[in-house]
């Protein structure tokens, strides 16, 4: 298959939002209390912790980073109260938009969000309103540069993937939610280089938007992204090679 991973364009945007905030190791350290107060601060014996951990480490999140959030985490255990909550609602063009959140005010969030949507052009649903259009993947990319894509397809399926589509440059790897860690570990033990292993929300398809609903779009996205209290967001736009 021909060009580059839709997925692959959809984190190279968001890759370079979130640097340009800098907000990304405070929305993992969230992640990180949630996950803590539910399960204890041993990734040994929660593997959610162990989730966001790897998750903190492709971010490039420093290890004395990661090992003082989990020790507030610890020592915060009757502190603030981190709910999740999700909204789902459409953008330009009909777009689908998915808005996973952590607060501990949801009036707050939900407003926030609400606003985010109607500033351009969009509106906020009902649950349930675009989710049926998505499935939970684990989405594992790793480079095709000096490697043999077969033998990356084998060594992934072997490990528990469930599809493999290759690109230009690129392998995209699905795997169930909770396979996407142990298949990103074996493929690196194997020596493979990989560039990113996350669980999200993948679309069964993907809308084109004209360029002035583009603009809009990516002025929304960028909006929500830079709510303290949103943790991600997933959509079905397809974005142009940014190359």
């Amino acid at each position: 298959m021909s060009g580059h991973s839709k997925w692959h364009n959809i984190q190279a945007k968001k890759g370079k939002s979130d640097a340009a905030r800098g907000k990304i190791f405070t929305k993992i350290g969230r992640e990180i209390a949630v996950v803590v107060k539910a399960g204890g601060s041993d990734p040994n014996s929660n593997p959610k912790l162990r989730d966001v951990i790897a998750k903190a480490k492709q971010n490039n999140m420093p290890n004395d980073s990661i090992e003082r959030s989990i020790k507030k985490a610890a020592g915060e255990m009757s502190g603030v109260n981190y709910e999740s909550c999700t909204y789902e609602g459409y953008g330009a063009g009909g777009s689908a938009v998915i808005v996973d959140c952590l607060t501990d005010n949801k009036n707050r969030t939900a407003g926030d969000v609400r606003h985010a949507f109607d500033k351009f052009g969009g509106s906020l649903g009902a649950t349930g309103c675009v989710s049926y259009l998505f499935q939970r993947k684990g989405v594992i990319e790793v480079s095709k540069e000096g490697v043999n894509a077969d033998d990356v397809m084998m060594e992934a399926l072997e490990a528990g993937a469930k599809d493999v589509v290759e690109y230009d440059d690129s392998l995209e790897i699905l795997t169930e939610p909770n396979d996407c860690n142990s298949v990103a570990e074996a493929l690196k033990n194997a020596g493979y280089e990989v560039g990113s292993a996350e669980v999200t929300m993948v679309p069964d398809n993907y809308v084109d938007l004209t360029p002035e609903k583009l603009v809009s779009f990516n002025r929304m996205i960028d909006m929500l992204e830079d709510l303290d209290d949103v943790q991600e967001v997933y959509h079905n736009v397809n974005l142009p090679d940014e190359e």
